[in-house]
């Protein structure tokens, strides 16, 4: 294990990743460059933010070129400023050149998740409110991704369909389809009984609702979570009250989810909620800018 995280599962990733960049190989470097040409290189940080997937850039040098020496110069969770060295790497240039690229994005990119987590996880310090990321990842990528929510400070929602009951609006609208059946008051409580006994005691079950009114036939089921959806905090305020008033508090959790950033979060965090779900964690990310330079004998560095 590095970094919490499942080796076999981060190999795999790893492979296949390297395999769509190099596949038969870097011409252009066995093109120019001797085999045996040796290079000292640097990987800086280009803007503040910050650091994850360093363990998981270790091994992508190291599944290239085992002879690769490999120094970090830091560790996940770390703040990063402009010009910081994260790592050194040295050996044959053409390994370190076949690497570059794809450990610099999953540098990037995870960095940017991180950094971006930790920014909404301290708009909400002191409200005991925690944040949450979603099922809006890239496509085969959401192990990192998740990881990297967890680096900023923030908390893992279902890892897929497998291990928790969500009842969103569309299950709703299909159920209501087949049967005919058009009253939420009738519909929402009878979904969220089937789900409770369709599967196992330990699996959570959560349902998203529209406006106050689904929210108090919710409520009356007692689910684990109900899911706020798209709500003004005057409205989250409300259902908070309605909540206390049915004397569920503690009993069944609110989530707040839709349209949340980080101007908005804390006017949420105050309401009384207990979790704030945020897609833009890992769907909606800017990368942290990072570089490799190879280091020239006479010290100085060389963008490569």
């Amino acid at each position: 294990m590095i970094s919490g995280l499942d080796l076999k599962r981060v190999d795999a990733i790893i492979r296949f990743s390297l395999k769509e960049d190099i596949w038969k190989g870097d011409i252009t470097s066995s093109s120019v460059l001797d085999e045996d040409t040796l290079i000292d290189s640097v990987i800086l940080a280009r803007q503040r933010g910050v650091l994850c997937g360093i363990d998981i850039v270790e091994r992508i040098f190291a599944r290239v070129d085992p002879e690769l020496k490999f120094r970090p110069q830091a560790v996940d969770g770390d703040a990063l400023d402009d010009g910081m060295e994260t790592a050194f790497i040295e050996g044959r240039a053409a390994s370190v050149l076949k690497a570059e690229r794809t450990a610099l994005n999953y540098l990037s990119i995870l960095s940017g998740v991180a950094t971006k987590t930790r920014a909404m996880v301290d708009k909400v310090s002191g409200t005991g409110v925690k944040i949450y990321d979603t099922r809006k990842t890239l496509p085969l990528h959401r192990y990192f991704q998740k990881y990297a929510v967890t680096v900023g400070g923030g908390e893992n929602h279902r890892k897929g369909l497998w291990d928790m009951v969500l009842i969103k609006d569309n299950h709703i609208r299909a159920f209501s389809s087949s049967t005919g059946e058009k009253s939420s008051g009738t519909i929402i409580p009878h979904l969220i009984r089937r789900a409770r006994a369709s599967v196992q005691k330990n699996i959570r079950v959560e349902i998203e609702v529209e406006n106050l009114v689904e929210c108090g036939y919710a409520l009356s089921e007692k689910p684990d979570v109900i899911m706020l959806d798209n709500m003004s905090p005057k409205t989250v305020r409300k259902a908070v009250d309605l909540r206390k008033k049915m004397r569920l508090d503690g009993e069944v959790l609110f989530e707040v989810s839709g349209g949340i950033n980080l101007e908005n979060v804390r006017d949420y965090a105050e309401t009384g909620i207990e979790i704030i779900s945020s897609g833009s964690l890992t769907g909606s990310v800017d990368p942290v800018d990072f570089s490799l330079e190879v280091i020239l004998k006479n010290g100085e560095i060389s963008a490569s």
